[in-house]
C-alpha cells in the first residue's frame, strides 16, 4: 500500500474510531477533580465564558465535558478534520478556523456562541505551537466578548507521552488522573497591543503553573 493510501485508511480509522479510544481511556481511569467550584460557580453565573487546556493536555477535559454542548475551536488542517469529527461523537459543537487558516470566520462564529451565553473552548497553543505558548486569540475574543478564561490541565498517575509537538498526555489503564481547573481569569476591557502582551504573559505563566500543581500530583 503506498503512502496516499496508507494516509486514506488511517484518517477513516480515526475519523470513526478515536472517540471510541477517548471513551476507553476515560472509563478505564480513576478520574478526580480539583476546584471542581471554578466550573460550577462560572456555569451557575449563565453566562459564557472560554476553557483553555493546552493542546497536549486536550484528553481529560475533552472525556469529562462530553455531551455539555460545548463549542470547541477546531483547525481546518487534515488533524483538525480528524478532530472535529471525534468531537463531534463525544456531544461537542465546532466551529472550524485558527490562527493559521480561518481565523476571522471562527473568531466571529465563537464570538456568537459567547454572546449566547455558550460554553467555549480553544487550546491556546494549537494548532501547531509553540508548545505551552498563549497565543493572543483566546485574550482578544474573551476582551471582546466580556467573558473570562477558565484555565484547566490533569495529571495522571501512569502517563503516557506520545512524541509529537505538543506532547499529548494518555495514561494506562487503571491509572489515577486528575483534573485541575486554574481561578478563572478575567481580561480586562481595552487593552492596548502593549497591554495585551504583558497581560498574555501573565496568563501563560499562571497556566504554567497551574501545570506544575498537576506536574506535583503523582
Amino acid at each position: 500500500m503506498d503512502k496516499k493510501n496508507k494516509e486514506k485508511v488511517l484518517f477513516f480509522l480515526a475519523t470513526r474510531f478515536a472517540w471510541l479510544l477517548i471513551l476507553f481511556f476515560g472509563k478505564s481511569a480513576r478520574i478526580s477533580v480539583r476546584n471542581r467550584k471554578y466550573w460550577n460557580q462560572l456555569v451557575a453565573e449563565g453566562k459564557g465564558f472560554i476553557a483553555v487546556p493546552w493542546h497536549g493536555k486536550m484528553v481529560a477535559p475533552l472525556y469529562l465535558h462530553r455531551h455539555l454542548g460545548v463549542v470547541a475551536m477546531v483547525s481546518e488542517h487534515r488533524d483538525g478534520e480528524m478532530i472535529a469529527r471525534t468531537v463531534q461523537r463525544l456531544g461537542y459543537f465546532t466551529v472550524r478556523g485558527s490562527s493559521t487558516r480561518g481565523g476571522r470566520q471562527a473568531f466571529r462564529d465563537m464570538l456568537k456562541a459567547l454572546r449566547l451565553n455558550r460554553i467555549c473552548c480553544i487550546l491556546p497553543d494549537g494548532p501547531t505551537g509553540p508548545r505551552h505558548h498563549f497565543k493572543t486569540g483566546a485574550l482578544v475574543l474573551a476582551m471582546r466578548a466580556g467573558v473570562p478564561l477558565l484555565p484547566m490541565t490533569f495529571a495522571a498517575s501512569r502517563p503516557i507521552t506520545l512524541n509529537s509537538w505538543d506532547r499529548m498526555t494518555l495514561w494506562w489503564p487503571l491509572s489515577r488522573v486528575r483534573l485541575i481547573y486554574g481561578e478563572p481569569i478575567r481580561v480586562p476591557e481595552r487593552l492596548d497591543s502593549e497591554e495585551l502582551e504583558l497581560f498574555r504573559r501573565e496568563v501563560e505563566g499562571r497556566l504554567a503553573k497551574l501545570e506544575e500543581e498537576a506536574n506535583g500530583l503523582f
